[in-house]
């Protein structure tokens, strides 16, 4: 006959350690949460109490008329459309050009082909402002390329420097690096056998692209999209150097206003404006990573 009472301390024993590797666990993450929660939690909230609370010594109470101004203000929307509008055309230039060299990299097998990565990475290494410079010396008044089509007796082209296409050239070329890593790890998920499979069926490039690989890598695209927004979105030192005086990006203006204007409520107005839209494409993110979590199990 078993006997049943050896078996309640076995069960209570791993019990206790699966209760102890969850206080391990717990313990292990404590210190990141509480950092994400000291350095971006308690900044978001303060930013936010700060811009509705009243503060002009009638009582406390709520008051929203920061944004009213921010709203009602011409030149603050011409700035915010142009953050908008030069951030759509820089994720499409960066998606139609780290796409295709994705996928390139992805599928050749020459040693080309690890030449090319190393060049599509080189942009990592390159500060922002040294970056921002060598494109005023290329493209600039009278830079690299004027000097060029002088010598050769063509006539000279409108600079983009101090135009909003300036930092649009210069943030494409700092986020390739990162985009393609990004493209090139979603496209690791699609089958060399799936792709072979379509070829010898007849498939050609174009179908072998739309039906097999853009549909397994939609999630790493939305991922792509999300940080490059994200990070052109909050971009200053190219805008400032690069970019128009007016109007001009959101970092640039932010800054203006806290350093020169010295309307540091105002300025926190903007910021929260900008972490707002921001946060609806780090929704799109967060919803991506679920999806593939959910995927996986």
């Amino acid at each position: 006959m078993t006997d049943l009472s050896s078996t309640g301390p076995v069960r209570t024993g791993g019990t206790a350690r699966r209760n102890g590797r969850g206080l391990t666990g717990l313990l292990l993450v404590s210190v990141p949460v509480a950092l994400l929660g000291w350095l971006i939690i308690y900044p978001i909230f303060n930013a936010i109490g700060r811009t509705i609370l009243r503060t002009d010594g009638t009582g406390p109470g709520f008051s929203l008329d920061t944004y009213v101004r921010f709203f009602s203000d011409g030149y603050s929307l011409a700035n915010l459309w142009l953050t908008l509008w030069v951030t759509a055309v820089c994720a499409a230039l960066l998606l139609a050009i780290c796409l295709p060299l994705s996928l390139y990299l992805r599928f050749a097998k020459s040693r080309v082909a690890a030449v090319v990565q190393g060049l599509s990475l080189f942009p990592m290494f390159v500060p922002s402002v040294i970056l921002a410079y060598a494109l005023i010396r290329t493209i600039g008044p009278n830079g690299g390329v004027d000097l060029v089509l002088n010598a050769l007796g063509l006539p000279k082209i409108n600079s983009p420097y101090l135009t909003p296409w300036g930092p649009i050239i210069g943030l494409v070329w700092d986020n390739i690096p990162l985009t393609t890593l990004m493209l090139v790890a979603g496209l690791g998920a699609v089958s060399d056998n799936a792709v072979e499979a379509a070829r010898d069926a007849g498939a050609r490039p174009w179908a072998v692209l739309r039906h097999i690989i853009l549909p397994q890598i939609g999630n790493a695209v939305l991922v792509v999209l999300s940080f490059t927004v994200l990070s052109i979105f909050s971009a200053f030192t190219l805008p400032y150097v690069l970019g128009p005086a007016s109007p001009e990006m959101m970092g640039p203006f932010m800054q203006r206003t806290f350093g020169q204007v010295m309307d540091t409520r105002m300025a926190v107005t903007q910021a929260v404006i900008t972490f707002a839209i921001c946060a609806v494409f780090g929704a799109f993110y967060v919803r991506s990573i679920a999806r593939n979590r959910k995927n996986g199990r």
